[in-house]
């Protein structure tokens, strides 16, 4: 019968998730068509694929091996049927990117802008997600790029292009009773209740690792959200006393009204903000130019890293 392609996409997006309800979603199909296409996969190569616990599936041994090989190639199937449709229809360019809310003003929509002046009739398609989802993305082949915080190690299939430096910042609102002690410390914090994004989004990480280098225990999420850029986190805010991380450019939009940060250093987390794309692929020309356009646009903010980093796509 041979190995079917949607069962290799189902294989791949429950090893990127963890579980299978959550591949279903981000596949938008059912979650027996995800344990089917598993079943059928792991009858045709010979070998389980997963170890399956309460906490989710667990690729085995041989199957993490198998994983790196097929999701290259998945990822250069679909470039090859990305080039074949565009020449088909005679399209001048389509440029996929994903990006963080929190960059989307202040990198996308000014080079987006600065690339539609140029290339009149190239198509954008737009990802905005937080960074678990764009990089899962990536890899997959659905985006050519991101726009995010970079990881603190940048995994070995990915290359990362620095754009500018971004600090997060632990933020209640005004009048807030930890804001009225005199000297505040991170064990202050142990009470707390939080709203933080999903523990697979680097900023929930980096305020569990602040915490446990402290001696406190995880911090206990109250309300758990997908996008920490919008409106909503702002109105849940100001009115209750959670904590939560916000960007200090945010912070200082109308997004952080009514809201103050924390006063003290281990309140406080720097980050590099920049692009990623998949090692050894070679951009499309709209995505590398769009790189430069990314460039000239964080070099006018603050905070820009005016690294010269090697260009993406480039080997």
């Amino acid at each position: 019968m041979g190995v079917r392609l949607d069962d290799i996409d189902y294989f791949l997006a429950v090893a990127a998730h963890g579980k299978i309800r959550a591949a279903a979603a981000a596949l938008n199909v059912s979650q027996p068509a995800i344990t089917q296409g598993l079943q059928r996969l792991e009858k045709e190569i010979g070998f389980p694929l997963f170890e399956r616990s309460s906490r989710g599936m667990q690729l085995t041994a041989v199957a993490t091996q198998f994983r790196e090989r097929t999701q290259a190639l998945r990822a250069s199937l679909g470039d090859a049927i990305k080039e074949a449709a565009d020449m088909h229809l005679g399209a001048l360019g389509l440029l996929r990117v994903g990006v963080s809310p929190l960059y989307a003003q202040r990198l996308f929509v000014p080079a987006t802008v600065a690339l539609h002046r140029q290339r009149p009739a190239a198509r954008v398609r737009l990802m905005l997600n937080l960074n678990d989802a764009l990089i899962a993305a990536l890899r997959l082949g659905d985006i050519d790029l991101s726009v995010n915080a970079l990881p603190g190690a940048i995994p070995p299939d990915l290359q990362a292009l620095p754009l500018m430096d971004d600090a997060l910042c632990l933020v209640v609102r005004e009048h807030h009773p930890l804001l009225s002690k005199r000297r505040l410390r991170l064990a202050d914090l142990v009470d707390a209740q939080w709203i933080l994004p999903g523990p697979a989004v680097a900023a929930r990480r980096s305020v569990e690792g602040r915490l446990a280098e402290g001696g406190l225990p995880p911090p206990r999420v109250l309300v758990e959200v997908s996008n920490t850029a919008g409106g909503l986190l702002n109105a849940l805010m100001v009115q209750s006393d959670l904590v939560s991380i916000m960007s200090e450019a945010q912070l200082a939009t109308a997004h952080g009204a009514g809201l103050a940060p924390l006063a003290m250093a281990d309140a406080r987390f720097t980050r590099t903000i920049g692009a990623l794309t998949r090692k050894g692929v070679a951009l499309p020309p709209l995505a590398q130019r769009f790189l430069e356009l990314l460039q000239e646009t964080a070099r006018a903010e603050p905070g820009s890293t005016g690294r010269g980093a090697k260009r993406p796509g480039r080997g």
